[in-house]
């Protein structure tokens, strides 16, 4: 949606604005989703009687809670990132408090890593005992009876 705005001195210019749809196809969420986020207090669209109308600032700020989830990041965090943001000043605040909210998800992202790398190997030397126990049981190494331990 295109809506007419007058700027600051006076000149015509195009305000770009989003309906809900708009946004939920462009971000593959559903509306639901975008809807959850502004009952969270995380995003504040405008209403036309009973329509939500986003603006530029509206689709940046699901753009980064988006993001933030897909990184893990809790929705109070993905918050407190966002609201520290003031146009008016040296983002300082904010910059420091996402710097460490990063460090710290790295750090949990790595130890799940880890995790995970530990299973897999667990897993493929379990799959591979598993298939050795068979073939040596279809070919006879092993007599019946004989339970793998």
């Amino acid at each position: 949606m295109l809506f007419i705005d007058v700027a600051r001195h006076g000149e015509m210019m195009e305000a770009i604005t989003y309906s809900i749809t708009d946004l939920a196809e462009e971000f593959e969420v559903t509306s639901r989703t975008i809807r959850f986020y502004e009952d969270k207090g995380l995003i504040a669209p405008e209403r036309q009687g009973l329509t939500r109308v986003y603006s530029r600032g509206d689709r940046a700020r699901l753009k980064l809670i988006l993001r933030g989830r897909r990184l893990g990041f809790s929705l109070q965090e993905i918050k407190k990132m966002i609201d520290l943001y003031d146009p008016g000043e040296e983002p300082m605040e904010q910059l420091k408090y996402t710097l460490q909210k990063c460090n710290d998800q790295l750090e949990k992202l790595l130890v799940q890593r880890k995790d995970i790398n530990d299973a897999i190997e667990e897993l493929e030397a379990g799959i591979a005992d598993l298939k050795d126990y068979l073939e040596a049981r279809v070919s006879g190494e092993i007599p019946e009876g004989k339970k793998l331990a």
